[in-house]
């Protein structure tokens, strides 16, 4: 008999675990909503060619392609099989910015601009799995499109305060733009090679100074570019301190100097909001995605060791790919997956999430469950998640059974309870026990949330 399994990298969740997600979903949906963003949803697969050229090499590498299905092979000799282009056509989505791109060209007439929107659906990748990084994992994106406008990058920055605010996680933000990126490059006299550079630098926190300098000189740099390289990316201060060292370095630059002026916009409009949240220009930060353009984003907890929890950044022609050139937009993905670790190991969770049904009715005989079915009904139009043990049976078990659901109130009623009007309210956690009247059980219970 076969073991039941599933594949690596993906996982099941419980009801505890479901309703824990689905709390992270609905805080992060209802900042999403506060700011004016509607939802969208796009299919889980997409034409390949949709997908393929976006991500840069090493992202292509990690698209999971689909086999055309039923009898399309049939008939096809060995050699035509093994050609993939005949066989895959479609990929499941590497993330929700480029299904969105290819949806605004699309639907570009139905659309009015700038356009925003969030998304929350699962993304694959057919990377190698380990703590924190998985081949199937949610994503809650939030985009702006059809504006080159820098507050919205201003937004995304109070959008993340606000939805970690909320989940009571403390973290800190990084920003940096590629524009300076390409400063550098050019600056160090590679601007030819502003991918290279950037796809190294993005693994800086990852393999450590040493080896991306090896990488660099991998990918064609010569040692005098990655020396001046070197201190630029180990530059130190404040974020004012960094700009005007930028300004100094990337006098050369009409690019990387506009990408100066960006980033020191957006941190003066940050800077007057006041918000909590620490906001740090981090050079090493390159987010190896060819699309981007501008800002990029990263957002790390700072109390638990996992990779980036949200990123992002500008797009400034993602949409011309597909048709429909120069339309700016901007987004940040809030990584949901990593965002249920770090709640997990800090346990962050509301008491509250973590259980379905809130008031659990005993069912002792006849007369008794009569009464317990009005009662539940009235529990119910209050807005209570109640439920009734299924069938008559002994107390010991039913008790039993709400222990075992983490059900935190039980309402007992007997054949006493049921003559003198009243019933026996037990919560659960503490042993406590009180009678009620059955009027106005509703009442009390609802008082208790």
């Amino acid at each position: 008999m076969q073991k039941p399994s599933i594949p690596k990298g993906t996982r099941d969740f419980s009801p505890v675990e479901m309703m824990r997600r689905n709390y992270i979903f609905d805080t992060i949906r209802s900042v999403f909503r506060t700011y004016g963003f509607a939802p969208l949803e796009t299919p889980a697969m997409e034409n390949l060619s949709t997908l393929l050229g976006k991500y840069g090499d090493e992202g292509d590498k990690l698209l999971f392609k689909i086999l055309n299905s039923g009898d399309y092979a049939a008939g096809l000799s060995d050699d035509e099989v093994r050609q993939a282009s005949r066989i895959c056509e479609k990929g499941l989505r590497y993330d929700l910015t480029v299904p969105f791109a290819r949806y605004v060209v699309q639907h570009q007439s139905e659309l009015t601009f700038p356009f925003k929107r969030y998304q929350i659906q699962p993304v694959w990748r057919a990377d190698r799995p380990q703590k924190g990084r998985y081949r199937e994992f949610y994503q809650c994106d939030v985009d702006v499109i059809g504006t080159r406008s820098l507050l919205c990058e201003v937004e995304l920055v109070e959008i993340v305060d606000e939805v970690f605010r909320r989940l009571g996680i403390r973290v800190a933000l990084k920003m940096n733009n590629r524009k300076i990126l390409y400063g550098i490059a050019e600056t160090i006299g590679h601007a030819d090679k502003m991918m290279d550079i950037t796809v190294a630098i993005d693994k800086l926190d990852k393999i450590g100074l040493e080896n991306v300098k090896a990488e660099l000189r991998e990918r064609g740099l010569d040692d005098e570019a990655v020396g001046r390289l070197q201190p630029i990316l180990e530059m130190s201060g404040d974020n004012a301190q960094k700009i005007a060292l930028l300004r100094e370095i990337l006098a050369g630059s009409e690019t990387g100097l506009k990408g100066v002026d960006e980033i020191e916009t957006v941190f003066t409009h940050v800077g007057r909001l006041g918000l909590g949240l620490p906001v740090e220009l981090d050079l090493s930060l390159a987010r190896g995605l060819n699309y981007y353009t501008g800002a990029i984003f990263e957002v790390k907890a700072l109390d638990y060791a996992i990779g980036s929890i949200s990123g992002g950044g500008r797009y400034d022609d993602l949409t011309g790919i597909f048709g429909m050139p120069n339309l700016s937009g901007v987004g940040i993905s809030f990584g949901a997956d990593r965002i249920y670790d770090v709640m997990t190991g800090l346990g962050l969770f509301p008491e509250e999430v973590n259980f379905s049904t809130r008031v659990f009715l005993t069912n002792l005989g006849e007369e008794e469950q009569t009464a317990a079915l009005g009662l539940l009904r009235q529990l119910r139009q209050a807005g209570i998640a109640a439920e009734i043990y299924p069938e008559p049976g002994k107390m010991k078990k039913q008790m039993e059974y709400a222990n075992r659901r983490g059900i935190p109130y039980v309402v007992i009623i007997g054949s006493q309870e049921l003559e003198a009007g009243v019933v026996t309210l037990k919560e659960m956690r503490s042993g406590e026990q009180r009678q009620v009247p059955m009027a106005e059980v509703a009442g009390v219970l609802a008082g208790n949330r």
